[in-house]
């Protein structure tokens, strides 16, 4: 299945819930536009793919990382899928009787010693952390 970008209605859908940010008064480049900056994650999720691969069209990998980290700190993403989870519970979409968990993006470690959380100095500071968080 390929992947198409989010339509105009998606769009406008995800955009009430992100915050919107003032440039800084130090000056700088326009903020990047939070579109495509969210397409570009979602084709990292999509696609599974590092982020060196990430096209060009939705901007630079440094800056969809940046907006990924600003957007997992300050929850947006947390609060966009709570959203929409009750969007489709109120359109009796979602069974809530059902669960899928997938675990096939965290290595799997051999002993009982790698199944308990990692203590802070060994912890993983990879970007799928804050990530599986949220999804």
């Amino acid at each position: 299945m390929a992947w198409h970008g989010v339509t105009d209605a998606q769009w406008e859908a995800i955009r009430v819930h992100l915050l919107r940010r003032k440039r800084s008064p130090k000056g700088g480049c326009p903020r990047a536009d939070d579109c495509k900056c969210f397409e570009g994650l979602l084709w990292i999720l999509w696609t599974g793919a590092p982020w060196s691969a990430l096209p060009r069209q939705y901007g630079a990998k440094s800056t969809v990382h940046r907006r990924l980290a600003e957007w997992t700190a300050d929850e947006t993403l947390l609060n966009l899928w709570q959203a929409f989870l009750a969007r489709l519970s109120e359109r009796s979409q979602v069974r809530w009787n059902e669960c899928f968990i997938d675990g096939t993006f965290i290595t799997a470690k051999k002993g009982a010693t790698w199944s308990g959380k990692p203590s802070a100095a060994r912890e993983r500071s990879s970007w799928y952390w804050p990530m599986a968080r949220v999804l």
